[in-house]
Protein backbone atom coordinates (compact mmCIF):
# COMPACT_ATOMS: atom_id res chain seq x y z
CA UNK A 1 0.00 0.00 0.00
CA UNK A 2 1.31 3.44 -0.94
CA UNK A 3 0.88 6.87 0.61
CA UNK A 4 -1.54 8.98 -1.39
CA UNK A 5 0.70 12.04 -0.98
CA UNK A 6 3.50 10.22 -2.84
CA UNK A 7 1.28 9.70 -5.91
CA UNK A 8 -0.20 13.12 -6.53
CA UNK A 9 1.13 15.19 -9.40
CA UNK A 10 0.69 18.71 -8.03
CA UNK A 11 -0.98 20.70 -5.27
CA UNK A 12 -4.32 21.07 -7.07
CA UNK A 13 -7.51 19.86 -5.42
CA UNK A 14 -8.48 16.43 -6.67
CA UNK A 15 -11.07 13.69 -6.24
CA UNK A 16 -10.79 10.18 -4.81
CA UNK A 17 -13.35 7.39 -4.98
CA UNK A 18 -13.61 3.81 -3.71
CA UNK A 19 -12.95 5.00 -0.16
CA UNK A 20 -12.78 2.74 2.88
CA UNK A 21 -12.61 4.21 6.39
CA UNK A 22 -10.02 2.37 8.49
CA UNK A 23 -10.01 4.45 11.69
CA UNK A 24 -11.43 7.58 13.27
CA UNK A 25 -9.27 9.54 15.70
CA UNK A 26 -10.68 12.10 18.14
CA UNK A 27 -8.42 14.42 20.11
CA UNK A 28 -9.20 17.52 22.13
CA UNK A 29 -9.65 19.84 19.14
CA UNK A 30 -12.76 20.81 17.20
CA UNK A 31 -11.99 18.47 14.35
CA UNK A 32 -11.38 14.80 13.74
CA UNK A 33 -8.91 12.75 11.71
CA UNK A 34 -10.05 9.87 9.54
CA UNK A 35 -7.62 7.22 8.31
CA UNK A 36 -8.75 5.87 4.97
CA UNK A 37 -7.74 3.98 1.86
CA UNK A 38 -8.65 4.66 -1.74
CA UNK A 39 -8.04 3.03 -5.09
CA UNK A 40 -6.08 5.67 -7.00
CA UNK A 41 -3.84 5.40 -10.04
CA UNK A 42 -4.41 1.61 -10.27
CA UNK A 43 -3.24 0.92 -6.70
CA UNK A 44 -4.44 1.11 -3.10
CA UNK A 45 -3.31 4.22 -1.24
CA UNK A 46 -3.52 5.24 2.42
CA UNK A 47 -4.23 8.79 3.61
CA UNK A 48 -5.34 10.88 6.58
CA UNK A 49 -8.29 13.22 6.26
CA UNK A 50 -8.77 16.17 8.63
CA UNK A 51 -12.34 17.37 8.88
CA UNK A 52 -14.85 19.03 11.21
CA UNK A 53 -17.31 16.86 13.16
CA UNK A 54 -20.23 17.87 10.93
CA UNK A 55 -18.42 16.47 7.89
CA UNK A 56 -17.70 13.24 9.78
CA UNK A 57 -21.43 12.86 10.40
CA UNK A 58 -22.05 13.38 6.67
CA UNK A 59 -19.50 10.69 5.76
CA UNK A 60 -20.91 8.22 8.28
CA UNK A 61 -24.44 8.77 6.98
CA UNK A 62 -23.18 7.57 3.56
CA UNK A 63 -22.00 4.22 4.96
CA UNK A 64 -25.42 2.71 4.12
CA UNK A 65 -26.11 -0.38 6.25
CA UNK A 66 -23.44 0.53 8.81
CA UNK A 67 -24.37 4.21 9.18
CA UNK A 68 -26.52 3.97 12.31
CA UNK A 69 -24.11 1.65 14.18
CA UNK A 70 -21.15 3.90 13.28
CA UNK A 71 -22.93 7.02 14.48
CA UNK A 72 -23.70 5.29 17.80
CA UNK A 73 -20.08 4.17 18.13
CA UNK A 74 -18.88 7.73 17.53
CA UNK A 75 -21.34 9.10 20.10
CA UNK A 76 -20.05 6.59 22.69
CA UNK A 77 -16.43 7.52 21.95
CA UNK A 78 -17.22 11.22 22.32
CA UNK A 79 -18.97 10.61 25.66
CA UNK A 80 -15.84 8.89 27.05
CA UNK A 81 -13.44 11.09 28.96
CA UNK A 82 -10.33 9.44 27.48
CA UNK A 83 -8.57 11.55 24.84
CA UNK A 84 -7.40 10.83 22.25
CA UNK A 85 -9.96 8.19 21.27
CA UNK A 86 -9.42 5.75 18.41
CA UNK A 87 -12.09 3.74 16.59
CA UNK A 88 -10.52 1.10 14.35
CA UNK A 89 -12.10 -0.74 11.43
CA UNK A 90 -9.50 -3.24 10.28
CA UNK A 91 -10.51 -6.65 11.61
CA UNK A 92 -12.93 -9.44 10.70
CA UNK A 93 -15.32 -8.23 13.42
CA UNK A 94 -14.98 -4.59 12.36
CA UNK A 95 -13.96 -4.47 8.68
CA UNK A 96 -13.08 -1.21 6.90
CA UNK A 97 -16.15 0.91 6.17
CA UNK A 98 -16.85 1.35 2.46
CA UNK A 99 -18.40 4.58 1.18
CA UNK A 100 -20.09 3.35 -2.00
CA UNK A 101 -20.86 5.87 -4.75
CA UNK A 102 -18.96 8.60 -2.84
CA UNK A 103 -16.26 10.86 -4.23
CA UNK A 104 -14.28 13.15 -1.95
CA UNK A 105 -12.70 16.36 -3.17
CA UNK A 106 -9.44 16.74 -1.26
CA UNK A 107 -6.91 19.52 -0.90
CA UNK A 108 -3.24 18.98 -0.16
CA UNK A 109 -1.51 20.17 3.02
CA UNK A 110 2.18 21.02 3.35
CA UNK A 111 4.48 21.29 6.35
CA UNK A 112 5.12 24.74 7.75
CA UNK A 113 8.46 26.10 6.54
CA UNK A 114 10.63 27.72 9.21
CA UNK A 115 12.22 31.03 8.21
CA UNK A 116 15.76 29.68 8.50
CA UNK A 117 14.89 26.74 6.21
CA UNK A 118 13.82 29.02 3.36
CA UNK A 119 17.07 31.05 3.41
CA UNK A 120 19.08 28.22 1.87
CA UNK A 121 21.78 29.40 -0.61
CA UNK A 122 20.31 27.13 -3.27
CA UNK A 123 16.84 28.59 -2.76
CA UNK A 124 13.91 27.22 -0.84
CA UNK A 125 13.28 23.51 -1.17
CA UNK A 126 9.93 22.39 -2.47
CA UNK A 127 8.34 20.79 0.58
CA UNK A 128 6.81 17.37 0.14
CA UNK A 129 3.10 17.31 0.89
CA UNK A 130 1.84 15.78 4.10
CA UNK A 131 -0.20 12.61 3.81
CA UNK A 132 -2.94 14.63 5.56
CA UNK A 133 -5.63 16.15 3.38
CA UNK A 134 -8.50 18.56 3.98
CA UNK A 135 -11.99 17.77 2.80
CA UNK A 136 -13.19 20.28 0.21
CA UNK A 137 -16.44 18.50 -0.71
CA UNK A 138 -18.45 15.29 -0.65
CA UNK A 139 -20.14 14.10 -3.83
CA UNK A 140 -22.52 11.17 -4.24
CA UNK A 141 -23.23 9.39 -7.51
CA UNK A 142 -26.98 9.14 -8.03
CA UNK A 143 -28.20 6.14 -9.99
CA UNK A 144 -30.84 7.05 -12.53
Amino acid sequence: MKLLSDSIADDADFFVEQIHLVAIVFDNTDDVTVWATTHFDSDTHFFHLALPFKSLDTLLSLAHTRAEALQEEVAEALAAADWPALLEFNSDEKPPVPLPSVALKLSVTYPVMEDDESDDEEGPDDPQPHNIFYLEGVFVRLDT
